[in-house]
Order: structure tokens, then C-alpha cells, then sequence
């Protein structure tokens, strides 16, 4: 039976509690109430995003930009007021707003160095 397609994103983190806090602060992800102790996943749709403790073996200070080479693309309905707010308070902007085929797109570092996408065209 073939793949159907995307069900389920993951992003470990350094800090479990901090990655939690800034992603429910800036972006307003609300925590679901499943998932295992080891980690948070956000009620999103049409996929599941979750931030998870690092899993053994995993080095993320080894490696200059965790994730290097993955796209993460997030929907928001505010783009250019998140983006603000990640400014104002310090956090690395990795490419400034534009307007293109996907709405209003910026990408910014979250504190692992992810690099995350957010558009606001549905």
C-alpha cells in the first residue's frame, strides 16, 4: 500500500519547555491534550506539529542549522503581526516579509535554529 502523504512533524529540541513557550507565545499554538510525556503536540491542522526531547544520540549543538535541507512551512493568519513580535523582541529573522503565491511569507530561526516558514494564504 503506497504513502498517503504527510501526517505528523516533529522538531527536537534542546529545551522541551522553552521550544513550548516560544512557540505558544509568538505563534499561539495551543497544546493538545495527547501526546507522551517526552513530548507537546499543538492542535494543527491539517497536520500535527509537535516539538519533542532530544532523542539519544541526537547532537543539535554539533550541527550549524538543525533540520538543514527540510522546508517547514506553518499557515498563520497574522504573518506580518508575528513576524513583529519575533523582531521586536531579538529572535533572527531569516528572510523578510514578502508577498508571493503563498500570501504574506516570512521565515524566521526558533531557538533550536530551525528554520520556519510562515504564509498566510490558505
Amino acid at each position: 500500500m503506497p504513502a498517503t502523504g504527510p501526517d505528523f512533524i516533529s522538531l527536537q529540541t534542546r529545551g522541551l519547555a522553552a521550544s513550548q513557550a516560544f512557540y505558544q507565545h509568538y505563534l499561539g499554538l495551543v497544546r493538545s491534550q495527547t501526546g507522551p510525556p517526552h513530548a507537546v503536540v499543538f492542535e494543527t491542522k491539517p497536520i500535527a506539529f509537535a516539538l519533542r526531547d532530544l532523542v539519544p544520540g541526537t547532537d543539535l549543538d554539533s550541527v550549524p542549522q538543525p533540520g538543514i535541507g527540510a522546508a517547514i512551512w506553518l499557515h498563520a493568519t497574522d504573518v506580518q503581526a508575528i513576524h513583529d513580535a519575533l523582531a521586536a523582541d531579538g529572535h533572527t529573522i531569516v528572510s523578510a516579509p514578502v508577498d508571493g503565491p503563498f500570501g504574506r511569507t516570512f521565515t524566521f530561526a526558533d531557538p533550536d535554529g530551525y528554520h520556519v516558514t510562515l504564509h498566510d494564504r490558505g
